[in-house]
């Protein structure tokens, strides 16, 4: 009888941990547009060498697709692979920083601090404390050195630190410009931050922010990386010299990241947080509009930065974005409010670009409206042509005269092989001969093409001519 109750709770423990798998997997994504979201992430992983790449996507301010690709670890001769599961965190390097910002404006609503207080008044003896505030530091305007600037782990940093290591090294030297006269992005403004939260509410970093964010977000795969690291079944950290084989990487010694890095988590977690973002649903909309807000110089020129988060206007809509990198793992983040739209992409290679170059190409996809009529029209003759064929009731006489079934062969055998584009863009429009000009740039993982037209006032297309960007 033990044995077999043995068995029913192992039985229990694995459909446990399966639903807890489950949980992390959503899928309610257009079709259409799912199967262009994982041939851009399968390509880009291809294209740059990365091993996987968790992603999580808003649209309509909710979580509608979380979905993982590549290898979470390869086979390096000893250890066989595994393939990567939307369950399975990645530290999200500076990322963190935001959820430090968070806490920082929560304990303001509380009457504890005012963001507008002199660091000196909560950690004595940095330099010109009295002078910097907690502002200045969130939004990298304080002047204090950055202890890490490099894409890799130094020899040092191997070793644990304390936070007293740490701004002894770097708050307590001269400052590299005057507070609030320049933007210059720092980590040591984020641990001096993350000890005025534990000052000021007597426990530890973590704990705040897990009392108070993970816990009523539902974010149950949060992991403080920078005490544990994070092992299998989570994703594995890879770094690689040059071109070469991905390798497993070097782990910071425990303290190096704290405020400015510390978390790992789910694609799928981070989406959560990306909701609250978009719904407003944690802090005061005076918090929110701090943390969004651009923050300027004395002289008042823009710094592109919020409040843990970069801040800028695309095609009139606000976009709140943060990239994040420790060893072996580089990650990007980025949220549209007004459109309800976001994009939470984990990778594990550091110093890559594939994190990035997913959000940029998927994001235009996750837009409403996302193509114009003449983006649109442009791209389907792509696609068309890509095939060996074309709409003639588009041309006028000239363009048809020029697609030559030479012209055709050459286009379908010269563009048929890349496949669709992972954008397709207008980047600029103008006026000449009586026709309007449109030039449209389309990308490709590892190249990029510009198309021109030119279309008459009845439609008709006069030109449509593909080069490469060299």
């Amino acid at each position: 009888m033990r044995h077999f109750a043995r068995i029913v709770a192992l039985l229990a423990i694995v459909c446990a941990l399966a639903a807890a798998a489950r949980a992390q997997t959503v899928d309610s994504l257009d079709p259409a547009l799912r199967a262009r979201v994982d041939r851009i992430a399968t390509q880009v992983l291809e294209q740059t060498g990365v091993p996987s790449a968790s992603i999580a996507i808003l649209q309509h301010g909710k979580l509608v697709y979380a979905h993982a690709y590549g290898r979470a670890r390869v086979y390096n001769g000893k250890v066989m692979p595994q393939p990567a599961t939307a369950d399975m965190r990645y530290a999200i390097g500076s990322i963190s920083k935001q959820f430090t910002a968070a806490a920082l404006l929560m304990l303001q609503e509380e009457g504890k601090l005012s963001l507008d207080d002199p660091v000196s008044k909560y950690v004595p003896g940095l330099t010109r404390g009295e002078e910097v505030t907690i502002r200045q530091l969130l939004s990298h305007t304080s002047g204090y050195q950055d202890y890490w600037p490099e894409d890799y782990v130094m020899t040092p940093m191997l070793a644990p630190a304390s936070t007293e290591h740490i701004l002894d090294g770097w708050a307590r030297k001269p400052l590299d410009f005057d507070p609030g006269t320049k933007w210059q992005y720092s980590n040591t403004n984020y641990v001096i931050a993350g000890v005025i939260v534990e000052k000021v509410a007597g426990e530890p970093l973590f704990d705040f922010i897990d009392k108070r964010i993970f816990r009523p977000l539902g974010m149950k795969s949060v992991w403080n990386s920078d005490v544990t690291k994070l092992e299998s079944p989570d994703a594995t950290a890879y770094y690689r010299h040059a071109l070469g084989m991905p390798r497993v990487a070097p782990k910071e010694g425990a303290g190096w990241m704290f405020a400015a890095g510390e978390l790992a988590m789910t694609a799928h977690d981070l989406a959560l947080w990306d909701e609250s973002l978009i719904a407003q649903s944690l802090l005061k909309p005076e918090s929110y509009k701090q943390m969004f807000t651009e923050v300027k110089l004395k002289d008042g020129k823009g710094t592109g930065y919020g409040l843990g988060v970069s801040v800028h206007t695309v095609d009139g809509h606000q976009i709140i974005e943060h990239s994040g990198e420790v060893s072996g793992f580089v990650a990007d983040n980025e949220v549209i409010p007004d459109a309800g739209v976001a994009i939470a992409v984990l990778t594990n290679l550091d110093a890559s670009s594939g994190a990035g170059q997913i959000v940029r190409a998927e994001v235009p996809l996750l837009m409403p409206g996302a193509l114009k009529p003449e983006e649109q029209q442009a791209l389907d003759i792509f696609l068309d042509l890509q095939k060996g064929r074309i709409d003639r009731s588009l041309l006028a006489p000239n363009l048809n005269d020029y697609f030559t079934a030479e012209a055709l062969s050459d286009f379908r055998l010269s563009l048929g092989r890349l496949g669709e584009p992972m954008t397709f863009r207008e980047t600029s429009t103008s006026l000449r001969g009586g026709m309007t000009f449109h030039a449209f740039s389309i990308t490709y993982p590892n190249r990029q093409l510009r198309l021109t037209t030119y279309t008459y006032p009845d439609g008709k297309l006069e030109q449509y001519l593909i080069a490469p960007v060299e």
